[in-house]
C-alpha cells in the first residue's frame, strides 16, 4: 500500500486562481470544473481537488506529469480515474486500486489518496 497526502490553503489558492487566469482551464477537466463552479464556495472545491490530484500522483510515486490525466469525480465520495501519462502500468506498479479522502474547511483543503498496486515498486534496497 502506496499513501500520499496534500495539503492546500484555500486563500492562497484563490490568489493563484485570480494571478492564473487560465489555472483553472489546464488543471482541471471539463467535468471537475463544472462540479466545482455547482458549488456554492468553488474555490474550496478547488482547493480540495488540486490536493486530491497532487495526493495521487505522491501515492503513484510518479507526482503529477498531467493534470488533465487524473479526474477526481463525486461529492461525498470521491473517486479518481488516471489516463495517460498518470496510468499506474507507466509508473512500474501495474494494475492499481486507489482510495481517495477528501475534507475542506475554510481555511485549507486535504485529500489522502492510497494506491494499491499489483506489485509493490522495487528500491533496490
Amino acid at each position: 500500500m502506496l499513501i500520499g497526502i496534500d495539503i492546500v490553503e484555500n486563500p492562497r489558492f484563490a490568489r493563484a486562481m485570480e494571478r492564473h487566469p487560465r489555472l483553472v482551464e489546464r488543471v482541471f477537466t471539463r467535468d471537475e470544473r463544472a462540479y466545482c463552479l455547482s458549488r456554492p464556495n468553488p474555490v474550496r472545491h478547488f482547493a480540495a481537488r488540486f490536493a486530491a490530484k497532487e495526493a495521487v500522483g505522491k501515492a503513484l510515486g510518479t507526482g503529477v506529469r498531467c493534470w488533465q490525466d487524473i479526474e477526481i469525480s463525486g461529492g461525498g465520495r470521491p473517486t479518481v480515474v488516471v489516463s495517460g501519462s498518470m496510468a499506474p502500468e507507466g509508473s512500474g506498479l501495474g494494475a492499481v486500486g486507489l482510495s481517495l479522502s477528501i475534507s475542506h474547511g475554510e481555511q485549507v483543503s486535504v485529500a489522502v489518496a492510497v494506491a494499491e498496486p499489483a506489485r509493490m515498486p522495487d528500491t533496490g534496497r
